[in-house]
């Protein structure tokens, strides 16, 4: 029986969701039964290195990795076609964004300005046979819908669209061209068919898949306790994700000062240390924050950590303060290393945790994410029952890419 044939296109490797996300069903895609070609755009990121030997890395193509490297960049490497299409699409990119009130400028359709620009100028890869599955991983479908030939046509969501707003007359007719959409979760459909009602027939739920073994192996790989050390009196809280609006890091600061402050009230040797892992445009805005509210010795930046799951697995609560999510990975992560989760209540938070069974989810307010984790900290018994039902419950999801086998009508 010949193999299906599945190709898998995606930007960059870089630590986040998406990515991990991808490493999960790639792991999961059983090669005796398809065959897999994975194209990224710029072989770049610390995740290049985990993507499974068993899938067939296509070779980086120089016109495509300019899509989204710096325009200094690239115009020095002479692809000049791209360079003025990224600056035509940033023109008419700015002059929608001006068309809007301010209420409305959290826009998230520049990536389909940028593609609709650049996508004439990058060269087909049709050369590569034909695929019965073609699928997009990260928005925008473009290259999946302009350069490659397949039979089905697939493309993944990860946005709440209850938190962004996106420019229907530019993005609606990518969307509509796909055989399916593929959603991470039941609230982010639900979101999407707001705004998009006429793709209800297209929108299929393909939940994220992390292995689990996998993340169990890694957490016990190294020790931390040179950098998190556990010292008498101190609780560790742990938070990971890219240094941005959205994941709400600014007012971790001001959380633990508030947090702080309730626990003096316990004992005077009672200390929180919130630790930070990730990077991003506003880590120099969160530094700031630290110093602003005397937190220098209790919110540490770790940076950058290629394997997070030994930090996971030695903090005592892992918080996602997050402004809004799809469906966070790193929720799961920790879930799956069995500690107690505290999400702030963003648009999604009810499909990601059942609250009090299996984390805890709390208003959005500085001061209500302190009380919350003050609370957990106190209520011992609560930790105890959230980290039996996450050790007795699946947080993998690998069956999910029996999904995938079925449209393929693959037994």
């Amino acid at each position: 029986m010949n193999k299906k044939r599945i190709f898998i296109s995606m930007h960059y490797m870089e630590l986040g969701g998406a990515e991990m996300a991808l490493l999960g069903l790639l792991q999961a895609l059983d090669t005796s039964k398809v065959e897999v070609d994975l194209f990224i755009n710029q072989h770049t990121g610390p995740l290049m290195a985990h993507i499974p030997p068993k899938i067939n890395l296509l070779p980086e193509i120089p016109a495509y990795s300019a899509i989204e490297r710096p325009l200094k960049d690239i115009l020095l490497e002479g692809h000049l076609p791209i360079f003025l299409a990224r600056l035509w699409s940033k023109w008419k990119y700015s002059k929608y964004l001006r068309s809007l009130q301010k209420e409305q400028q959290n826009e998230g359709s520049i990536t389909h300005y940028v593609f609709d620009a650049v996508s004439p100028f990058l060269p087909s890869l049709k050369h590569l046979g034909h695929y019965d599955l073609a699928i997009s991983f990260l928005d925008p479908p473009h290259i999946v819908q302009d350069k490659v030939d397949a039979s089905i046509k697939m493309e993944w969501i990860h946005t709440d669209f209850s938190t962004v707003k996106t420019n229907k007359e530019v993005c609606g007719p990518r969307w509509a061209k796909n055989d399916y959409i593929v959603s991470i979760s039941d609230a982010i459909t639900e979101q999407f068919l707001r705004t998009f009602p006429e793709l209800k027939k297209k929108i299929i739920v393909i939940e994220n898949i992390i292995s689990t073994d996998t993340i169990r192996k890694k957490a016990d790989a190294f020790d931390v306790s040179e950098e998190m050390p556990h010292n008498n009196g101190e609780i560790h809280l742990l938070s990971i994700g890219r240094f941005s609006d959205q994941k709400n890091f600014d007012n971790i600061p001001d959380i633990c000062r508030h947090l702080n402050s309730q626990l003096s009230t316990l004992s005077s040797q009672l200390k929180a240390k919130w630790y930070l892992i990730g990077f991003g445009a506003q880590e120099e805005l969160i530094k700031q924050k630290i110093i602003e509210c005397g937190m220098q010795e209790h919110v540490i930046i770790l940076g950058k950590r290629e394997n997070p799951y030994p930090y996971i697995k030695a903090c005592d609560i892992y918080v996602q303060p997050s402004r809004y999510e799809g469906k966070s990975i790193t929720v799961r992560e920790a879930q799956i290393l069995c500690k107690p989760v505290i999400i702030t209540d963003y648009p999604s938070a009810h499909s990601q945790i059942t609250n009090g069974t299996d984390g805890i989810i709390c208003p959005m307010d500085n001061a209500s994410i302190a009380n919350s984790i003050m609370k957990l900290y106190e209520d011992v018994e609560m930790q105890q029952k959230i980290k039996h039902y996450l050790a007795t419950h699946d947080y993998g999801l690998m069956s999910e890419v029996n999904k995938i086998y079925k449209i393929l009508n693959i037994s």
